[in-house]
This record gives C-alpha cells, sequence and structure tokens, in this order.
C-alpha cells in the first residue's frame, strides 16, 4: 500500500510539472507571471552560484532549530506548571487560545521595536506561533488522563512528583513526543513570517527580494525550495517520533 501512494505521488508531481512546462510553452499561461519548470531550474542555479542560495537555507534552518528546541522546552515546562498549578492553567488557558487565534504578524511592529531588526524578533516571532500551540496540546492531554489511573497511585501513596513523571508524562508521552510534528511546521512558518518583517538573508528575505525586483521566478523558486526544506524537517521530525516512542 506505501508503495503504491508513493507511486501515485510521484506520477502526480510529474504531471504536474510536464502540464505547467506545457501551458507555458503554448502560451496558454504567461510564464512571466506562472514561471516555467524550466525557469524555476535556470533561476534556482543562478542563486546557488550568485547568490549564496546555500548561506540562505543555512540561516532559515539556523533560526528554525534554535526556534524548533526553545519551544520544545518551554512548552512543555509550561504545560507542566499549568497541570501541577490547576489554578494558573485554569486562568491561562483562555488566554491561549484567544491568543492563538490573533494573527502574528499584527504583532510584528512591536516585536521589532522590542527586540530590534535582528535574528531574536524572527525567533521571538517563531515562537509566538510554535510555542501556544504546543502548550495547549500537552496542558489538554495532561488533564484529559483517565482519573482512576491518579486514584490508583494515590492509593499506593505516591507523591505528586511521582504521579507526573512515572503517570502523568509516560501515559502522555506519544502525545508529547507527537507535539514536535506540530511544533516544526509551526516553527518554519513563524521564522519565514519573521523574515519576510526584518530579515536580511533566509529564504523568507530571498521571497522578499524577489517581490521588491518583481522577479517571479525568484518567488516561486524561493517557494519550491521553502516546501521542499519543510519536507525534509518534517520526515526528520516524524521518524525522530517514530524512533523515541519506540524507545
Amino acid at each position: 500500500m506505501k508503495f503504491k501512494v508513493l507511486i501515485t505521488q510521484i506520477i502526480l508531481v510529474i504531471s504536474f510539472i510536464i502540464s505547467w512546462q506545457i501551458l507555458a510553452n503554448t502560451g496558454l499561461i504567461n510564464s512571466f507571471i506562472f514561471s516555467s519548470p524550466t525557469k524555476i531550474i535556470t533561476t534556482t542555479y543562478d542563486l546557488l552560484i550568485n547568490a549564496k542560495l546555500i548561506y540562505h537555507i543555512y540561516i532559515t534552518l539556523n533560526e528554525t532549530i534554535i526556534a524548533f528546541l526553545l519551544g520544545i522546552i518551554i512548552s512543555f515546562l509550561v504545560s507542566i506548571i499549568m497541570y501541577e498549578l490547576r489554578f494558573i492553567g485554569n486562568v491561562l488557558e483562555p488566554f491561549l487560545t484567544i491568543i492563538n487565534s490573533l494573527p502574528k504578524v499584527a504583532l510584528g511592529p512591536m516585536i521589532i521595536i522590542w527586540f530590534g531588526a535582528n535574528t531574536k524578533s524572527i525567533i521571538v516571532m517563531a515562537l509566538l506561533i510554535n510555542v501556544i500551540v504546543s502548550i495547549i496540546t500537552i496542558y489538554t492531554s495532561f488533564i484529559n488522563t483517565d482519573k482512576d489511573y491518579i486514584f490508583l497511585f494515590k492509593t499506593f501513596n505516591a507523591t505528586k512528583l511521582d504521579i507526573l513523571t512515572k503517570l502523568i508524562i509516560k501515559i502522555n508521552y506519544p502525545t508529547i513526543v507527537a507535539s514536535f510534528k506540530i511544533n516544526i511546521a509551526m516553527t518554519l512558518i513563524g521564522v519565514i513570517m519573521g523574515e519576510f518583517l526584518v530579515s536580511k538573508a533566509g529564504l523568507g528575505y530571498l521571497i522578499i527580494y524577489g517581490m521588491q525586483i518583481f522577479n517571479l521566478n525568484i518567488v516561486i523558486s524561493g517557494i519550491i525550495i521553502l516546501i521542499g526544506l519543510s519536507y525534509i524537517l518534517y520526515y526528520l521530525v516524524n521518524n525522530l517520533n517514530k524512533w523515541l516512542i519506540k524507545r
């Protein structure tokens, strides 16, 4: 089944690329606006040679990894605090939901003023996006733990620390690990949004630069490279999740 799915996906991608090129060659679509696969390949090669494409990918990847790791640590610790201090959890939960629904780009100007037009602002933007979602996911799994298990632990005189480490965290381990996949996707979105606002390097900067000079080949090339990077990160984190769950 997996092999059939993979083959079908590959056929769909190849069919899309061929159709795109044919439409551009025959003039059915404007290649200046929609570009074409051959132009994308040429533009990507030029970026690789003349525009330090590897450097831009490195910058985005570095910012993403930093924000991803910080997001995991912060969301896990905050979730534990909210669970153990239930009053704080009940107070914060609706505010987290409200902040999560707020478009983070609206906070961009304030973030730039507070942290400066630098990498800090990009990481803060990414954290605003990934941390809240992860906290809500992990905290919800904690409070939904079967009460019978908790009661059973208490009958054996288990301490709060025992219940937390040997029951709550362990029984919700798959959910905690699965939140990594959500976290990496949200982190990459946050990093690109941050680069749109303040960066002088990175894939987000490259896309904005292409828009500023009205070179849509650069814009589309940057987007395709970003899709590839997103897939690689998701693949790595997904395999890490499977390994951690098996462990």
